[in-house]
């Protein structure tokens, strides 16, 4: 590991689960009829053929995690549920309006908050809601997120029975001390009995989320999550980097930054990681994913078939993302649009029968380039630029941008060709950003981003 590297390229920077990313979409909303018309065009194209994805926002959880940058509501009343639900059937409902023929559904993500903070009954209400409208493509994937603390027999009987075959824990970290701070407590034991509850139901999927950088973590404590992780074999682990955005998540000052290991410290804790994945028979897949040969994602990013969108990496390539509920993000490949933030508003649009959407992007042709070569990057370490319609100016200059980079041995270019060398894909994020033209144009004047290492 090379220190002077990570001192380097520490910088504040972009994850790129979008291009343009969020703070450089036009300033200049998009109108809900500019939305509508994108939406109509992508699905007429490309639901025969492709289906279409949907995220399912549900925001509320029964406790605070400090740690968590997610769009969230915090309560112990159920009693919201319902109208939640509700609202987004009518949400859906208009998407449907705009539809000549039945949606053929290639992906449903249940993301939060806590998608089991709701209860099994309410979740059936919610899939059949959709499902009912809707045909599943044969190769269709149902995901979900789940607290380990409240994912009971039930949620996951009931869930399989509607067709989800993954889901992805919250794991963070096992250190109880790590635990506490970050108001996450959730011993090993409650992991291992839903893991072995869903692996006897039949799930085929089951993926860990874990975070290095937390406050109070250590080689050694990061050492021991990964042993214990190791004992229960999910078939994914996504190992991500703890964002640090106080000024945007005020939970994150109930610690302070003497908390968190810093720079070499906090890349040893990722390098530690990656190591005992690897010995532990997990390949690298993408950006801070690891995965079974026996995952579809590992066998994905073996026949370049990797895609990445709001939701992560995933197998299931479609180019019209439909996001319901509070603050979702929907993506048509051509347009971006995001919900408003609020529960209250969202329920008011929604009462109005008005699409809650309150920003937006419809990406021009430059966009378009440059997406497509970030997109190569994140998901196949590589991208080229022979063609007409993949060159413009900003490619030209990201090349120039890269120079330091390569010199540094951590890319290659040859003639209309990059690829990521292996001591390079920890700062992937860099060189992603050597092709943001709209980040060099105008380079924020305050951190709006996370550190990249």
């Amino acid at each position: 590991m090379n220190h002077h590297l990570i001192k380097k390229y520490n910088v504040a920077g972009p994850r790129y689960t979008s291009y343009p990313t969020v703070p450089y979409w036009n300033d200049k909303p998009i109108t809900v009829k500019e939305w509508s018309k994108s939406v109509k065009k992508t699905f007429d194209e490309t639901n025969v053929h492709d289906g279409i994805s949907l995220y399912i926002h549900l925001p509320f959880c029964e406790s605070l995690c400090t740690y968590c940058g997610c769009n969230t509501r915090i309560t112990i009343n159920h009693a919201v549920e319902k109208k939640y639900i509700a609202a987004v059937l009518k949400e859906w409902d208009m998407y449907l309006a705009m539809f000549v023929d039945k949606p053929r559904i290639k992906e449903i993500h249940l993301g939060g908050g806590t998608p089991t903070f709701f209860s099994p009954e309410n979740l059936k209400v919610l899939i059949d809601g959709i499902m009912d409208k809707s045909v599943a493509c044969k190769d269709a994937e149902f995901s979900f997120e789940a607290h380990p603390n409240n994912t009971t027999e039930e949620h996951l009987k009931m869930l399989y029975s509607l067709g989800f075959r993954r889901l992805s824990l919250g794991i963070q970290d096992f250190d109880p001390k790590v635990q506490t701070i970050v108001n996450r407590i959730q011993p090993f034991e409650i992991v291992d009995k839903v893991v072995k509850q869903a692996r006897k139901i039949g799930y085929t999927s089951i993926n860990f989320d874990l975070v290095y950088g937390l406050p109070l973590q250590t080689r050694k404590s990061v050492i021991d999550t990964i042993n214990k992780v190791n004992v229960l074999r999910p078939d994914r682990i996504a190992f991500y980097s703890y964002a640090h955005v106080p000024w945007v998540k005020p939970g994150q000052r109930l610690f302070t930054e003497k908390d968190l290991p810093q720079d070499d410290e906090k890349r040893a804790l990722y390098e530690i990681g990656k190591e005992k994945f690897s010995e532990m028979g997990y390949a690298e897949i993408g950006m801070d994913h690891f995965a079974l040969n026996s995952d579809t994602l590992y066998k994905a990013a073996n026949e370049g078939k990797l895609h990445r969108n709001f939701m992560g990496y995933t197998h299931s390539y479609t180019k019209l993302m439909v996001g319901l509920g509070v603050s979702s993000i929907s993506d048509t490949w051509n347009a971006f649009a995001q919900n408003v933030k609020k529960v209250e508003e969202y329920y008011e649009c929604i009462k109005n029968n008005e699409l809650p959407i309150f920003r937006g992007h419809v990406l021009n042709k430059e966009d378009l380039i440059i997406r497509r070569h970030i997109l190569n990057i994140m998901c196949k370490f590589e991208t080229s630029w022979e063609k007409d319609e993949e060159q413009c100016k900003a490619v030209n200059d990201a090349v120039k941008r890269l120079t330091e980079i390569e010199g540094d041995k951590l890319i290659v270019t040859k003639p209309y060709h990059l690829s990521i060398r292996k001591p390079g894909r920890p700062f992937i994020r860099n060189v992603c950003m050597a092709f943001d033209a709209k980040l060099w144009r105008n380079l924020p004047q305050s951190q709006i981003f996370s550190s990249t290492v």
